[in-house]
């Protein structure tokens, strides 16, 4: 049984549970040539080699070396695939229910079926679910540690293409919806930047205001938030205030520019502040007297330099967004929204949601995992015509019984 409780899924995809009695008739011939291009050349010699020795029915077991948050959707979905498409049946036990925590070396799903039509799949559907399970882990830990923050996946433009793009947005969902049920308080991801993937989150399309491109070409703060509600009048506004360096000064000139959109809680001012300056106002003097007014322990106890540097430093620290709050309430604009960017991974979140910095959002990109070396998943054939046989030193992947 799976650590929520629930039991695992058993599914059976295909049409013929025989090794061998499969119709070889492709009613997808991108699919296949897809397969051919991008498997590694040892699984489709693998593959010639038993089309002419005889077909064998057998089990594999995948797992990855990292606990992660189970996402096996997408993956899943690929062997479903070629079997419909290659009338044959893969029997696919998932070990966990979506959105589990799995512990490093345990089996994540077995795939039982004919070795023909599986050996050629193992590079294509490992593709599809190492980088989800690290990137939800990731997304997991950074809900929790942020609970009363909204986030908003920004990870697009750091993917390597629109295969990269679904999975991350995928991933990003399932840890959000694990960390809701760990803890109900959990706001967790609320949508994304493009429309490709909103459906992940809920949405129709995908959410987003402006870049520093249209602050830069409309020359001010003030005139990008205007030429925004002109084209965009029935929308809530996000306004970027770090192009000029006047974080708090444009802030506060675009809420009095928009009284009611302060007023009524639909303006939001985003800090993206890159980590070479200060915000606006800021030193590191100063970024202390602003930490000792708001969360006086949070510097009394053994910090590390990068938490410090969260705390305190250049960039968007929690020293700036306890500064820009102050700045904001003292104008009467406590119902304007923060959205908080730039480098929040897990660490920061971690940092930023022990002192509770006044964050009501956080566009991030950064749950990507960042040593892809741990996103690696792998599978091993376990049985063999129901024998159980697995190379030395995997032994831990045998069912057991």
């Amino acid at each position: 049984m799976s650590p929520s409780g629930k039991l695992p899924e058993l599914r059976v995809v295909g049409r013929s549970d025989a090794p061998g009695a499969a119709n070889d008739r492709v009613s997808d011939p991108s699919l296949e040539h897809d397969i051919a291009d991008r498997t590694d050349h040892y699984f489709r010699r693998t593959k010639a080699i038993v089309e002419k020795f005889g077909d064998i029915a057998v089990t594999y077991a995948v797992f990855m070396r990292r606990p992660v948050i189970f996402s096996p959707r997408l993956a899943v979905a690929l062997l479903e695939k070629a079997a419909d498409e290659r009338g044959v049946t893969f029997k696919i036990e998932l070990c966990h229910t979506e959105g589990d925590w799995v512990g490093a070396g345990d089996p994540l799903f077995y795939i039982s079926g004919s070795l023909k039509h599986l050996v050629d799949l193992e590079t294509l559907y490992l593709q599809k679910l190492g980088s989800a399970c690290v990137a939800a882990y990731n997304a997991f830990a950074m809900c929790g540690d942020l609970p009363y923050a909204g986030f908003l996946a920004m990870d697009a433009r750091h993917c390597t293409g629109p295969d990269m793009a679904e999975l991350m947005a995928y991933a990003a969902s399932v840890g959000s919806a694990a960390a809701k049920r760990d803890n109900p308080d959990v706001v967790g991801f609320i949508g994304n930047a493009t429309d490709a993937t909103a459906h992940f989150f809920g949405q129709n399309r995908g959410l987003g205001t402006m870049p520093h491109a249209l602050i830069g070409y409309a020359g001010s703060t003030l005139r990008a938030a205007e030429m925004f509600r002109e084209v965009y009048p029935d929308d809530p506004i996000t306004v970027l205030v770090d192009y000029f360096g006047r974080e708090v000064t444009d802030a506060l000139t675009v809420c009095r520019r928009f009284p009611d959109l302060a007023s009524e809680g639909n303006m939001s001012i985003r800090l993206d502040t890159h980590g070479s300056r200060y915000v606006e106002g800021l030193d590191p003097s100063s970024s202390y007297a602003v930490l000792e007014r708001h969360v006086p322990k949070a510097t009394r106890q053994y910090r590390t330099a990068s938490e410090l540097r969260y705390l305190l430093g250049t960039g968007v620290s929690a020293a700036a967004i306890f500064h820009l709050r102050e700045r904001l309430d003292e104008e009467g604009f406590q119902n304007v929204k923060i959205v908080a960017s730039s480098g929040f991974g897990p660490e920061k979140c971690r940092v930023m949601g022990s002192v509770r910095a006044p964050i009501n959002l956080v566009g991030t990109g950064s749950y990507l995992p960042g040593r892809w070396s741990e996103t690696y998943a792998t599978a091993d054939i376990v049985e063999y015509d129901g024998e159980p046989r697995v190379k030395l030193g995997r032994e831990f992947l045998l069912r057991r019984t």
